[in-house]
């Protein structure tokens, strides 16, 4: 008895550091991506609720395909390389859209979903939705530009956002306090925009309000002033 209670201690063990490894492993991919001067930076203030759905992602295939699911992640190699393969291509979607999607596809499918079926399911809600993730539309208001009332904006809600937070804040170098600061305007701004409220970008020249000159106060002004 003792000797299976301390086989199975060691069994857990071995499972907890596994798990670690594979969640440093995917963080030194995002790692090295971030190194790579190619393309808008993801965030690093959401890296690590990112890698957590990811691990949560593969769980609930876990238990939902079982014998499905050994077969394609069977070593630990293989989910190791599969978790980092899924992450890398999924990191554009927000984790709301994560959680649905996976959500939607064990319910609507009997056999393992690949990677090409989750993007898919992903992309899908997103279209539904109408609105840009919170990572995107951050991204997409630091790397717009003047005259932003002319920039092609996925959603107005994006230009009103940054516009409300400062444009010269959002210039300023990227940081967990200006992310987080964007994400609770954003979300305002979408409850807004949920419940009706129709957001318009203005045009970029204002026409400027005429007004008709009282040619009685002129000839009164003038003759006053010996003009």
């Amino acid at each position: 008895m003792l000797k299976e209670g301390i086989l199975v201690a060691k069994t857990q063990t071995m499972k907890k550091v596994k798990n670690i490894l594979n969640q440093e492993n995917i963080q030194k991919t995002f790692q090295q991506e971030e190194k790579t001067p190619r393309g808008p930076q993801k965030l690093s203030s959401s890296k690590k609720e990112f890698i957590a759905s990811i691990d949560n992602l593969f769980l609930k295939l876990e238990l939902a395909y079982h014998y499905q699911f050994y077969k394609v992640f069977g070593t630990d190699e293989r989910l190791n390389e599969g978790k980092k393969l899924w992450a890398m291509s999924l990191k554009g979607f927000s984790l709301d859209t994560l959680g649905q999607a996976i959500e939607d596809v064990i319910g609507s499918q009997s056999y393992l979903p690949t990677l090409t079926d989750i993007v898919k399911a992903c992309s899908e809600i997103k279209d539904k939705d109408g609105f840009p993730s919170i990572e995107e539309a951050y991204i997409e208001a630091r790397k717009s530009y003047s005259p932003r009332n002319e920039y092609p904006w996925s959603h107005p809600i994006v230009y009103f956002s940054g516009k409300k937070l400062g444009w010269n804040t959002l210039d300023e170098k990227d940081s967990k306090e200006l992310f987080f600061a964007f994400k609770r305007i954003f979300l305002r701004m979408k409850e807004r925009a949920i419940e009706g409220y129709e957001f318009k970008i203005p045009k970029q020249d204002e026409p400027i309000e005429s007004f008709t000159l009282n040619s009685k106060l002129f000839n009164e002004l003038r003759k006053k002033h010996n003009v």
